[in-house]
């Protein structure tokens, strides 16, 4: 019966594993390929500044660095954005070996945990415990 319960908490997890799985994969594959509609946006990073009330209280040649860097972002993002959905079939092969190691990992733990409960019937607690009562010849 315990290896019962462990097989079947073992399928459980692994259901819901593969399930979690499925689910982070589509919703990382809908976000990187729907990253390329919003490449031009990124060019509208020039109108964010440093907060006047920042501003006032750092020194001039710091709000003009921070400006020209925040400038500098634009393109780059854009860039990024643009080249989002091509790395859709990387993350595919990602999520499989993400999927594929947790997978191992888990029947491992089945493994394990079935070991340890041969193990404790094969010792059982004494002649006087619960395993004795159920492993001695009745007369």
């Amino acid at each position: 019966m315990f290896y019962a319960l462990n097989w079947s908490l073992v399928a459980a997890l692994l259901a819901l594993w593969s399930l979690v799985a499925w689910a982070l994969h589509a919703a990382a594959i809908w976000t990187v390929t729907n990253a390329g509609k919003l490449s031009g946006g990124a060019s509208e990073v020039s109108v964010i500044r440093l907060p006047e009330a920042i501003a006032a209280w750092v020194p001039p040649e710091i709000v003009q660095t921070v400006n020209a860097l925040i400038e500098s972002l634009g393109p780059v993002i854009d860039r990024l954005l643009q080249a989002a959905p091509v790395l859709a079939g990387g993350l595919t092969v990602a999520a499989w070996v993400i999927w594929g190691l947790g997978s191992v990992l888990l029947v491992v733990l089945g493994a394990g945990m079935h070991g340890l409960i041969a193990l404790w019937r094969r010792r059982g607690p004494g002649p006087h415990g619960v395993m004795a009562t159920f492993s001695t010849p009745s007369r």
